[in-house]
């Protein structure tokens, strides 16, 4: 008895001492980025200090941020940005994945490949054609553009995802409900929709976290400095020419992964298993 406790506390350090590197490893950028957030100019460019500890803490950095940029607007508009685009692209998705997985008509397959080779196209060739579109349309420069073109790249991942996951269900419980006199919405709705719970919410999450990191659209579609998203307006209004403001700039990567990282911290059970199921099925 007493040699099996041994063992099995053997095992777990082994299992802790092993998942320290990668935590180290996960971890550092964090670090670094609270680390030159609070430093001072004066200690942050002197080479003779060491570079992981702080002598003076200071909020100068944080000060300016939000004093002499429009960093809460461009928070905002990646939020407003983001929340809509995935919510219009799980949407669409959750219909498309659905139809393609459980329904039977002509083409079905073939729709199937089309989404899986449109998810392949980088998002650095689909935006020049994009940029004639949105011209077209009278967007540019507002958030709309980013709202109208964010699915392109959202829809293609989550359908496919879907996809796999509606076929993990079994379509016994579905046909039980429909011969019980539910119609098919009321079915995808009372016993489908349930069930893919962590399908939906990994594409959910997964489509939020594409709009969020989007550098490339956010830079072609809009220039006003006030409808920025977070991540083209701290590189671009933080980094001027030669003239780096390190400690704002690590500030803004800072504050601007903290609602990303919640979100993951709260729904990451299903994110799990949403990745899992997909895997397994496809």
């Amino acid at each position: 008895m007493v040699t099996r406790r041994l063992q099995r506390g053997f095992r777990f350090l082994i299992v802790q001492f092993g998942l320290v590197p990668f935590i180290l490893f996960a971890s550092f950028p964090f670090y670094w980025m609270l680390l030159t957030s609070f430093k001072s100019d004066i200690e942050l460019y002197n080479l003779r200090t060491n570079p992981f500890i702080i002598i003076k803490p200071t909020l100068q950095h944080y000060s300016y941020l939000f004093a002499h940029t429009n960093f809460v607007r461009w928070l905002l508009n990646t939020f407003l940005v983001c929340s809509i685009s995935t919510l219009f692209s799980v949407l669409i998705s959750t219909f498309a994945g659905y139809a393609l997985a459980r329904l039977r008509f002509r083409g079905a397959s073939l729709a199937g490949s089309l989404i899986f080779f449109a998810y392949l196209v980088p998002p650095t060739l689909l935006f020049l054609p994009l940029t004639r579109v949105i011209s077209s349309l009278g967007l540019a420069d507002k958030l709309w553009s980013l709202i109208v073109t964010y699915p392109s790249f959202m829809i293609p991942f989550s359908t496919w995802m879907l996809m796999a996951f509606f076929r993990t269900i079994p379509r016994e419980i579905e046909e039980c409900a429909l011969i019980d006199g539910c119609t098919r919405l009321q079915a995808i709705r009372r016993i489908v929709l349930p069930l893919a719970l962590p399908g939906v919410v990994t594409v959910t999450l997964f489509s939020f976290l594409q709009g969020w990191q989007d550098m490339i659209y956010s830079a072609a579609f809009i220039t006003t400095s006030v409808h920025k998203t977070l991540s083209v307006g701290v590189t671009q209004e933080l980094i001027r020419g030669d003239l780096f403001y390190w400690g704002s700039l690590m500030g803004g990567a800072l504050i601007g992964s903290l609602p990303v990282i919640l979100i993951f911290v709260f729904l990451l059970d299903y994110y799990i298993s949403g990745l899992t199921a997909g895997a397994i099925k496809g």
